[in-house]
């Protein structure tokens, strides 16, 4: 296996840094940067590096084939295996009750746990699930289907001894449709289901309406199932939707495919997709890590924090505030500071870069970056691009041909991320979310490496500006010995999808 080689960073420190710091005091040479340019985004001043000397520092650093080492290694086995079998023979009911209707809203992720959600509501009612309805995001304005992104048939297949799943619905009951339900009120349609529903509310308040019509449409659905209370077959169901039934379709799995042969032997023959996208080069298949990089406008002005922008910038994403939440930001009534000590602000990428440096990974380290949108753009992203020299996205390893059937599409671009981090040695998320909680679920069920920053830690380090790199590399280290991919128990209200343990895990 080819050991990462540590490549000395001290000759070209300054001439990083210099680089760095170019857009700073001369922004109009850069003004081809796209989104990034000031010029388009006139509240985004391009901000100077907010830790220069633990970045100075980190450029300097070395590290060890030792340290190397120890970082890629895989985790042990923990004594728990997936489980999601049922506990008796599954069977279906000798008479389905009805036709169930879910619609879900959010982004890929969130729409992910609903059609969970739903097959496990569909069980417990005996009824018969129409492929789910997917709202077209009012965010990334997507308009993609259950199935432009994952393989229905697979879907079907997988859960054919658990419940009965149509892709459309007869045609008697041809009216009921997404605008048939936005144009009046209807006696089909469940509106009033509440956030974590239990399996009796179903039972007592949707049940009845199958009885009668034949149907029932349930809108909203998201969020809509408890986690605490159900029966440990539905749990386990849950699981198996997640984990084994939804996959993706094959050009966004060919595409992950080739990325993730792209960044194992970056020196290989690239090919076409569809056929052995790289030759295998003679050193063997390399590691890499992906980073999640979730920094887009709405969760900047949303955390209430300072980004280094500038005062333009702070204006702007107050006004921004005021436009979607009318002002009404609970971390608004706090400073900066306060923020950052109880960990409640996103990490920059800078932020994210000193924290990958201070536990290893360095200049030689392949980094895949999984992100849509970048708030400030190339330039934002630029301290992180000067200490990882080698990281990629999907535009740098991929042509434009093989991006056409995903471009411009958030759920698709999101899917394929979200295989290509399936498939890494390690995964690091910059900030929580429904991509972070979906992926450290995923990849604690297979057992593979999860580091989960230590936001309070990281937000009270960065605060010291006098704190020296060894120090900061120490304190980074030490707080994150339990944050690598661990097995933690769900607690009472926590979601399964997270923390799929225990209920979707057996003792090996």
């Amino acid at each position: 296996m080819m050991r990462l080689q540590y490549r000395p960073h001290r000759g070209g420190a300054l001439a990083g840094l210099l680089v760095l710091l170019f857009p700073v005091f001369l922004p109009s040479l850069f003004s081809p940067l796209g989104h990034a340019s000031p010029s388009m985004f006139s509240e985004w001043n391009a901000p100077k590096p907010r830790h220069f000397r633990l970045l100075k520092s980190a450029l300097q650093s070395e590290t060890t084939n030792a340290e190397q080492s120890d970082l890629w290694i895989p985790l042990a086995n923990q004594g728990l295996r997936p489980c999601v079998e049922s506990t008796k023979t599954p069977s279906l009911p000798e008479k389905s009750q009805g036709y169930i209707q879910v619609f879900l809203d959010g982004g890929l992720n969130q729409q992910r746990m609903g059609i969970c959600d739903a097959v496990a509501v569909a069980k417990i009612l005996n009824a018969t699930l129409v492929i789910p309805h997917l709202e077209v995001n009012p965010v990334w304005q997507d308009s993609s289907s259950f199935m432009d992104i994952f393989d229905v048939d697979h879907f079907i297949d997988t859960l054919k001894d658990d419940i009965s799943i149509v892709k459309e619905l007869p045609y008697e009951f041809f009216w009921s449709t997404r605008e048939y339900y936005a144009t009046a009120i209807r006696t089909t349609r469940i509106k009033t289901a509440p956030v974590h529903a239990s399996a009796s509310w179903y039972l007592e308040n949707v049940l009845p309406v199958l009885q009668s019509y034949g149907i029932a449409a349930i809108a909203p659905f998201s969020h809509r199932l408890a986690f605490d209370n159900l029966p440990v077959d539905i749990q386990r169901l849950r699981c198996k939707v997640n984990f084994q039934a939804l996959v993706f379709v094959p050009h966004v799995r060919a595409l992950g495919d080739a990325l993730v042969s792209r960044l194992r032997y970056p020196s290989g023959k690239r090919g076409a997709l569809g056929t052995d996208y790289l030759q295998e080069s003679t050193e063997g298949a390399g590691k890499f890590a992906v980073l999640h990089l979730r920094f887009d406008k709405d969760m900047a002005a949303h955390s209430a924090c300072d980004f280094g922008g500038g005062k333009a910038e702070k204006l702007a994403l107050a006004k921004y505030r005021q436009a979607i939440w009318q002002g009404r930001v609970l971390n608004s009534q706090f400073t900066d500071e306060e923020l950052r000590n109880q960990g409640r602000c996103p990490l920059t990428p800078e932020e994210i870069g000193l924290l990958l440096a201070a536990l290893g990974f360095d200049n030689s380290t392949r980094l895949y970056l999984a992100s849509h949108k970048v708030y400030g753009g190339e330039a934002r992203i630029s301290t992180l691009r000067t200490l990882f020299p080698l990281m990629e996205d999907k535009k740098s390893l991929a042509s434009a041909v093989e991006r056409a059937q995903i471009k411009g599409k958030a759920s698709l671009l999101a899917a394929v991320d979200y295989y290509v981090s399936m498939h890494s040695d390690i995964f690091i998320s910059a900030s929580p979310g429904n991509m972070h909680n979906a992926l450290v679920g995923h990849r604690t069920y297979e057992n593979l490496k999860t580091i989960r920053p230590n936001m309070a830690l990281l937000g009270q380090l960065f605060l010291n500006k006098s704190i020296v790199w060894s120090d900061f590399q120490q304190a980074v280290i030490e707080g994150h010995e339990n944050r690598q991919g661990q097995i933690r128990v769900r607690k009472p209200k926590q979601s399964i999808y997270t923390y799929p343990a225990p209920d979707c895990m057996c003792n090996a």
